[in-house]
């Protein structure tokens, strides 16, 4: 459904505002290596992120990434998917049809209408930092 560079943006992010939350910062090792991800894909992917300011990057010795708390707080799935995948999961065609639309609908047309209005509705109410209180609480993970 997602593009591989979001979920690791997704997950990225999800760990680096766990740490943010606790007021640590966090290097690109440790980033890629608690979400699984190629430390190269991951750099790429953080860079996207840090120049559209969802992600902090400070330098040095006491350096890392991070989430600045203004951000935290009102980040949603909506905004990095819509940063790195754009706003086509909202729009394509269940069976990847170009030319399905309402006149003339594949036919999964309505029924995959339904599910992406539902998917919407999720990525744009659900915050990062609610998904860092389940990670916190042991609901969650992000790497098996």
């Amino acid at each position: 459904m997602f593009s591989k560079a979001c979920e690791y943006g997704i997950k990225a992010c999800i760990f680096i505002a766990e740490q943010s939350v606790n007021n640590r910062r966090v290097s690109l090792k440790e980033v890629a290596s608690s979400i699984d991800s190629p430390e190269a894909y991951t750099s790429k992917i953080l860079q996207h992120l840090c120049q559209n300011n969802i992600v902090r990057s400070d330098k040095g010795p006491l350096g890392g990434f991070s989430i600045p708390a203004p951000i935290l707080s009102h980040l949603r799935l909506s905004n990095i998917v819509y940063l790195i995948d754009g706003d086509d999961i909202y729009k394509g065609c269940g069976l990847g049809l170009k030319r399905c639309n309402e006149k003339l609908p594949c036919p999964v047309h309505n029924k995959f209408k339904v599910i992406r209005s539902e998917l919407k509705e999720m990525l744009e109410s659900t915050t990062i930092l609610s998904l860092v209180d389940k990670l916190h609480n042991g609901l969650t993970f992000l790497k098996r």
